[in-house]
């Protein structure tokens, strides 16, 4: 998603910030970050990526932003993890940074087992000249106990492709 100048919208960048626009470009960019993955679109996603780009894993190893943009490129197999679903999203503002967090639903398959897992993650986007970028993304795998319900469901990929809104998903 393009970036909108300030002066287009006749707003001011504080009007900006505490705006229904700035969480729907929000919105937008989580979409397009998990839509990233679950193609494998290094480029899209580096152009969505600050310069000092910090990944956090799950088992707390951090990985700087050329090795993570290099794993991207084959991070999702769609014969590996036939389901993916992006739910309950949860974007804060605090001036110009936002905190984005999501949990992902998975299931994957390996020597023909079945295995479905939740992981959430934090997105921290910085605005800066007119964009926002993401400084950090972090994830951590939810215990069952903890999954959020599938009626907080955002997205879904099956095998890789996006399902139009409101599709019956297995797995779901």
């Amino acid at each position: 998603m393009a970036a909108i100048p300030m002066k287009d919208l006749m707003m001011t960048e504080d009007t900006y910030l505490n705006s229904a626009l700035a969480l729907a470009e929000l919105k937008a960019l989580n979409a397009r970050f998990i839509h990233n993955y679950v193609t494998n679109d290094v480029p899209s996603h580096d152009a969505m990526l600050h310069a000092d780009f910090l990944y956090i894993r799950s088992n707390g190893a951090k990985v700087d932003r050329a090795t993570y943009l290099r794993n991207w490129a084959t991070g999702f197999h769609p014969d590996v993890v036939p389901y993916w679903d992006t739910r309950d999203e949860q974007i804060t503002l605090v001036g110009p940074v936002a905190l984005v967090r999501s949990t992902n639903k998975f299931v994957e398959v390996e020597n023909g087992v079945e295995t479905t897992g939740m992981a959430s993650y934090t997105d921290v986007y910085l605005y800066a000249d007119g964009v926002w970028k993401c400084l950090q993304a972090q994830i951590t795998m939810v215990a069952e106990p903890h999954w959020p319900s599938d009626d907080t469901i955002v997205s879904v990929y099956l095998r890789g492709v996006l399902q139009p809104r409101g599709a019956s998903h297995p797995n779901g």
